[in-house]
C-alpha cells in the first residue's frame, strides 16, 4: 500500500493530510492540476470525479478533484478566480466526461481540449444550467435588498 506521504513528497508539499468525512484531503498549494494528475498516475491512483461549485460574492469556483488509491478516497481542492483551469484529459481519459459536464454547467473552460456540441441543451451557451451571476437588487426606495440570481 502506498503511503499518503509519498504523494506529498512527489508534489513537494509539506502540509499534512486531513481526514474529513471519509476523504483524505491535501491542499495542493501552488501545484497545478496537471502536476497532481501526473503524480496520481505515477502511484496508479484511479480518477473518480470532479466536484464543482461556485463560491459566493464573485470569489470564483472551487473544483475538488477526487482520486481512489487502494480504497482510500483522496481529495484535492483547487480554487479558480476566473473561468479557466487546465484540462487533464490527455493525462487521464476518465476525466473527459466530468470536464465536459463542468464546462456545460458552469462555463468553466478546460484549456487545451475541444468540446463536442452541448449535451444537455444543444444550441445553448455553457453555464446556463448552474452558474449564477449575482447582482445586488435595489428597491424602488433605493434600499439595497436581497441578491437577485440571473441565470
Amino acid at each position: 500500500m502506498i503511503a499518503l506521504e509519498s504523494i506529498s513528497n512527489r508534489l513537494g508539499i509539506a502540509e499534512p493530510w486531513v481526514e474529513n468525512g471519509g476523504v483524505h484531503w491535501m491542499n495542493p498549494g501552488s501545484r497545478s492540476v496537471r502536476d497532481l494528475a501526473a503524480a496520481m498516475s505515477a502511484v496508479e491512483a484511479r480518477f473518480v470525479t470532479i466536484t464543482a461549485y461556485q463560491l459566493p460574492a464573485n470569489e470564483g469556483f472551487r473544483l475538488e478533484y477526487h482520486w481512489d488509491l487502494n480504497g482510500r478516497l483522496l481529495g484535492f481542492p483547487f480554487q479558480i478566480a476566473g473561468y479557466t483551469i487546465e484540462s487533464i484529459v490527455d493525462l487521464c481519459e476518465a476525466a473527459d466526461w466530468i470536464e465536459r459536464e463542468v464546462h456545460e454547467g458552469f462555463a468553466i473552460e478546460f484549456t487545451d481540449r475541444t468540446y463536442e456540441p452541448l449535451l444537455l441543451r444543444p444550441g445553448d451557451k455553457p453555464g446556463v444550467n448552474l452558474r449564477e451571476d449575482l447582482s445586488v437588487a435595489v428597491s424602488a426606495s433605493g434600499q439595497t435588498g436581497q441578491k437577485e440570481v440571473a441565470k
